[in-house]
């Protein structure tokens, strides 16, 4: 199998519930670009950034792959870089700087996120999407005994950071940002159920209520808007 074959096995995956992380972001950011700056950290295969482009915003994805021809969004300009080790130099600012389930997968996030802040424009906004290591169901699997290696979700095997709402609040807070907003997604039942249908939706909209009541033991992700402390 060549390589082009093994990353069209791994493309993109759009989670279009409207309470999902990748819904609610698409919300968050203004319709018309208007020309304004975007900047998709672990953009993967440019999906995301490829739909903020086709509203009018001049996107950069950062991704420590490069794509071969067609894989890749051709109105999304590509930096290869390995995150782990932190951004790679940029010389443009940016209105939105947008990290989508990826900081719980760097080493050195709060390197990161501090580098980040010195990339925003004033009153630019970072949008971050995390996991919830408090939610009811990663409580009751620890309890139980276990910790899995799942291949993607709450216990996916390639998360290095594990936090509460707490944790996160706390590394937002000393890498000099404010906590300008917090949005949340309930647990995924249109993904484990690989349906988009009436039952899955309930589900789903059931547990976004019982999040937003209780966000600490529902909530399966938070999105949170982050601008700059001193702005």
């Amino acid at each position: 199998m060549g390589a082009t074959d093994t990353l069209a096995e791994q493309s993109y995956t759009f989670k279009a519930s409207p309470w999902s992380s990748h819904s609610q972001i698409l919300a968050l950011i203004p319709q018309n670009g208007a020309g304004k700056a975007l900047l998709d950290v672990g953009c993967w295969d440019g999906a995301m950034a490829a739909r903020f482009a086709d509203r009018g915003f001049q996107v950069t994805g950062v991704e420590r792959q490069s794509w071969p021809p067609g894989h890749f969004p051709a109105n999304v300009k590509l930096v290869v870089a390995d995150l782990h080790h932190g951004m790679p130099e940029l010389s443009e600012r940016f209105d939105y700087i947008l990290c989508a389930d990826v900081i719980e997968h760097l080493l050195e996030n709060a390197k990161v996120l501090v580098q980040l802040r010195s990339l925003l424009k004033p009153g630019g906004q970072v949008i971050v999407s995390v996991p919830n290591s408090g939610n009811l169901y990663f409580r009751a699997i620890v309890l139980s005994g276990r910790f899995p290696q799942d291949e993607k979700g709450l216990f996916d095997r390639t998360h290095i950071h594990f936090r509460v709402w707490s944790g996160w609040r706390e590394l937002f807070l000393q890498s000099g940002y404010n906590v300008a907003s917090v949005l949340l997604t309930p647990v995924p039942f249109s993904v484990f159920l690989n349906s988009q249908n009436g039952v899955a939706r309930g589900l789903e909209w059931f547990f976004w209520k019982l999040a937003c009541l209780w966000k600490t033991l529902f909530a399966y992700q938070f999105i949170v808007i982050l601008e700059r402390s001193h702005d």
